[in-house]
């Protein structure tokens, strides 16, 4: 899969990952009534103390993450290198957001007793964005240019 392809790909999951994250903060800011879950688990972690991390809802740290990781995959999409600041940025976010979504559904799973599927197609979506980033291409390091401008051909 070409590079571009796999940045739309990302701007596009982050795309669909805001809309969810959106959702669920008006429905934790009080804007809807009922939540449509279709199992009622989601009312269940999305009322847990866990609902909040460090004071600010769980949801708007969401979509503050897939608005910047959108951002990201379009300037990556638009031709910035993967080792670019953005490339690099990007990749750092994939990992933290994958962590993050990780202690969560280890909350869900484990503290709360109770899995919100909302909460399970985001972290669907954030394992999506850190494979389409690939944050370990990174770490494969090639010679650097200067030892490459002096090869004899």
């Amino acid at each position: 899969m070409s590079p571009v392809t796999r940045h739309r790909g990302v701007a596009i999951l982050a795309l669909i990952g805001l809309f969810v994250s959106v959702y669920l903060l008006l429905y934790h800011l009080g804007y809807y009534g009922i939540l449509r879950c279709g199992t009622g688990s989601c009312d269940v972690v999305q009322s847990s103390k866990y609902a909040d991390f460090l004071g600010i809802p769980v949801p708007a740290w969401g979509a503050a993450w897939y608005l910047a990781m959108l951002v990201l995959g379009l300037m990556l999409a638009a031709g910035r290198s993967e080792t670019s600041g953005p490339g690099k940025l990007a990749a750092v976010a994939a990992t933290g957001g994958l962590a993050f979504s990780i202690y969560l559904t280890a909350v869900e799973l484990f503290v709360i007793h109770a899995i919100c599927r909302w909460c399970v197609v985001s972290a669907s979506l954030t394992v999506g964005i850190f494979l389409l980033v690939s944050p370990w291409r990174l770490l494969r390091r090639g010679p650097p240019e200067s030892l490459e401008s002096l090869a004899v051909e």
